[in-house]
């Protein structure tokens, strides 16, 4: 079932925003009761994607899907599988753009990351309840420690201020009008991406765009992801912990990658031990941004075979 959508965007520069004037949308690492809008009601259509969600996420662990261990011993891997793995999630994209619009097709890419220091805001609809916000709030805190801890690269949670990465949980009514919500948050976003994410179907689950801009195209700047605010609690989970890790740098998936979220048999709901090193290859300083994978792979294997050495 395809759940994902993520891009590498080229656009001209990237305004920070510090949060200020989001109207009835809330932010933040902790949310009050005062700063938050009065809660709406969900439309009809909501309510019953809601329900679709649920039944989805009740069906896909009947069927043995959405584990959350790291990978065991059923799903062992090689460092030639994980240097494989590598190069087909970090160094090749999933879409492009035909038309003004994104397109699945595989291309190789080059390698992209974060320079600068990641800082993550939640930006909440006022369907989300101040009970489920926190919880989430709580959630990307967790992961946002876990991801620097394993890549090295320094990622914190902020309430808004120079806030670069930004996590949206949004219903179905409000993120077909969050058009406004994407210009503010980002002044330079592209139409591709806001028809993108404000168009986004049932099919997919949640999405991440990542952006750079034109002096350095190999380098994120900047990032947003859609996470919808009607799933339950293991696909809403599973969400965040898919599309941050894609808007650091591994923006594709791969059928062959096992055990791994970067695939869309939804095998896995949470990040694995094999997806902690890809994290760790992918911000390794013997990788430079900008490398194609020819240029990369000898370097890759090296450090595949180091990695996996290390963490047995």
């Amino acid at each position: 079932m395809k759940r994902v959508l993520t891009a590498a965007v080229l656009v001209l520069g990237v305004a920070g925003c510090d949060g200020a004037g989001f109207s009835s949308f809330s932010r933040g690492t902790s949310i009050s009761p005062a700063s938050r809008a009065a809660p709406t009601a969900p439309s009809a259509t909501s309510v019953a994607l809601a329900r679709y969600y649920e039944s989805t996420q009740s069906r896909m662990l009947a069927q043995g899907l959405l584990r959350q261990d790291r990978g065991g011993a059923d799903a062992q891997f090689s460092a030639g599988d994980l240097a494989e793995n590598f190069e087909r999630i970090a160094l090749f994209n999933e879409y492009t753009v035909r038309q003004g619009r994104f397109v699945a097709q595989q291309t190789p890419s080059r390698l992209r990351r974060w320079s600068n220091p990641v800082v993550i805001q939640t930006v909440f609809g006022p369907s989300v309840t101040e009970e489920q916000s926190q919880k989430d709030v709580a959630s990307v805190a967790r992961y946002a420690q876990r991801l620097s801890r394993v890549s090295g690269h320094p990622i914190r949670v902020t309430g808004g201020e120079n806030a670069n990465f930004h996590v949206l949980f949004l219903n179905s009514d409000e993120l077909s009008s969050a058009g406004p919500l994407l210009q503010q948050l980002l002044p330079a976003i592209n139409g591709a991406s806001i028809t993108g994410i404000t168009q986004m179907p049932r099919s997919t689950f949640c999405a991440v765009y990542a952006f750079s801009d034109r002096t350095n195209p190999n380098s994120h700047v900047a990032a947003i992801a859609v996470i919808k605010a009607e799933h339950p609690d293991l696909l809403r989970l599973s969400c965040i912990h898919e599309e941050i890790a894609q808007g650091l740098g591994l923006a594709n998936d791969s059928p062959a990658a096992r055990p791994s979220i970067f695939n869309d048999d939804d095998e896995f709901a949470l990040l694995t031990q094999h997806d902690e090193l890809l994290l760790s290859m992918l911000y390794d300083p013997r990788l430079r941004p900008g490398m194609t994978p020819e240029q990369a792979r000898p370097t890759v294997s090296r450090i595949a075979r180091e990695k996996l050495s290390g963490a047995s």
